[in-house]
C-alpha cells in the first residue's frame, strides 16, 4: 500500500483516484471545491491544502486543466513545493506546456524531489474504465516505481522520453482528435445533406478504413445531439493554442490545427466553450446552414 496524493477530482480526476483507492491504496486529497462524496465514503483523506497533501504523501497526481493552474498547485500558496521533502514524486496528469513543463519539474527536483509529467487521452469514458493511454516524459528508474500505479487508471502506458516528452505526445494527439472530429462532422453533415441517413452512414463507415473511436463515439454524439461533456471545448481550444504557440517558436505551420481552432472559436461565440468538443460540427453545420438530422 502506498501513501498517494490527488489533486484535482474532476471529471477525470475523480475516477482516477477512485481506481488508486479501490486497489487498497491511501489516497491524499485536496480541492477548493468540495470533494466528491462517493470517494469520501470509500476512504479518501481530505487534507487542508496542497502542502498538508504533499506532506502527507510519497508520490503525488496532479490533474488540473491548465499550466497557471499546475503553477498554483505546484508553488502558490500552502503549495506543492512546501510541503515536499527529499524522495517524493510529483506526477502532472494535466494537459500543459511542453515549455513550462521543463520549468517546473527543474524547481521541484531542486528540493530533491522527481517529476513526471503524463496527460492522458481517452476522456471520461477512459477515466471511468481506466482504459486511458497515458503518455509519459520523465527518468526510467522513476517510470518504473511510478508505472504500477499508471496501470491501475489506463492501458496503454508509454515513457515517450524525457521530462516535457509526455506534454509534446498530448499536444499531438490533441491535434489528431481535433482533425479527425472536424473530417468525422465533415462527412456526416455531407451525407446528410445529400440525403442519406447519417446514423446508417456512421454504421456502414465503422465497418472501413474510415473507422476510428471518435467516429464511434463522437459521430454518435453528432446524430443524437448529446453534446454534454465529455471533454470540454474551452479546454480542447487550450490544447490547441499550446500546439499553434510552439509551431510559431519552431518556425513550423500547422494549416489544419488553425482551422480545427478557429470551428472551436465559432462554438465559443455562439457560447458553446462548455460543449463537449464533438460540438464542433455545430460550427460546420452554421457555414452551411443544414443541421445533421434535419431533412435535406
Amino acid at each position: 500500500m502506498h501513501k498517494l496524493g490527488f489533486i484535482g477530482l474532476g471529471i477525470m480526476g475523480a475516477p482516477m483516484a477512485g481506481h488508486l483507492i479501490a486497489a487498497g491504496h491511501q489516497v491524499f486529497a485536496y480541492g477548493r471545491k468540495d470533494l466528491p462524496a462517493e470517494l469520501l465514503s470509500k476512504g479518501l483523506i481530505t487534507c487542508g491544502s496542497s502542502k498538508e497533501v504533499a506532506a502527507a504523501c510519497d508520490v503525488l497526481f496532479i490533474m488540473v486543466p491548465d499550466t497557471p493552474d499546475v503553477a498554483a498547485v505546484l508553488f502558490g500558496k500552502n503549495g506543492v513545493a512546501e510541503g515536499l521533502s527529499k524522495g517524493k514524486i510529483v506526477v502532472d496528469m494535466s494537459s500543459i506546456s511542453p515549455i513550462e513543463t521543463k520549468e517546473f519539474a527543474a524547481r521541484i527536483e531542486a528540493l530533491g524531489c522527481d517529476y513526471l509529467d503524463a496527460p492522458v487521452s481517452g476522456g471520461e469514458v477512459g477515466a471511468k474504465a481506466a482504459t486511458l493511454s497515458i503518455m509519459v516524459g520523465g527518468k526510467d528508474e522513476v517510470f518504473a516505481q511510478v508505472q504500477p500505479l499508471f496501470a491501475l487508471m489506463g492501458k496503454n502506458i508509454t515513457l515517450v522520453g524525457d521530462v516535457g516528452a509526455g506534454q509534446t505526445a498530448k499536444v499531438a494527439n490533441q491535434m489528431i482528435v481535433a482533425m479527425t472530429i472536424e473530417a468525422v462532422g465533415e462527412a456526416l453533415l455531407f451525407a446528410a445533406k445529400a440525403g442519406a441517413d447519417p446514423a446508417r452512414v456512421r454504421q456502414a463507415l465503422m465497418g472501413g478504413f474510415a473507422s476510428s473511436k471518435i467516429l464511434e463515439v463522437h459521430g454518435d454524439r453528432m446524430v443524437k445531439r448529446t453534446f454534454n461533456p465529455g471533454f470540454r471545448i474551452g479546454l480542447h481550444q487550450k490544447d490547441l493554442n499550446i500546439a499553434l504557440s510552439a509551431a510559431r517558436q519552431m518556425g513550423i505551420s500547422l494549416p489544419n490545427t488553425a482551422t480545427c481552432q478557429e470551428l472551436f472559436n465559432s462554438c465559443t461565440a455562439h457560447g458553446g466553450s462548455g460543449w463537449d468538443h464533438s460540438a464542433m460540427v455545430k460550427a460546420l453545420e452554421t457555414l452551411a446552414n443544414f443541421e445533421i438530422g434535419q431533412s435535406a
